[in-house]
């Protein structure tokens, strides 16, 4: 009886005793799957960052695309119309 509590404690040592147990291990292995997932969420933001850097660079249609959409600029002639949401409040 004393010989198998003591082969059960050995056992329960060796799975989650001293510094790092079972426990820490299956912790450890989902913080390096966090991790992993995070860095290829930013290879993709990195990727798609360069992408545009490219276009942008280079192509002149995109150029004149973020023009437009980021900085609001017009050619000459044209006219610019921007849609405002009615909140319901009085001004």
């Amino acid at each position: 009886m004393l010989v198998a509590a003591a082969v059960l404690a050995m056992i329960a040592f060796a799975l989650e005793g001293g510094e790092y147990g079972s426990s820490d291990l299956r912790a450890l292995r989902r913080q390096a799957a966090r991790e992993r997932s995070r860095i290829d969420a930013l290879r993709r933001s990195v990727d798609s960052l360069a992408r545009m850097k490219r276009e942008l660079t280079t192509d002149s249609a995109a150029q004149e695309r973020a023009a437009r959409e980021i900085f609001g600029m017009i050619r000459d002639g044209e006219r610019l119309y921007q849609v405002v949401e009615d909140t319901g409040r009085l001004r």
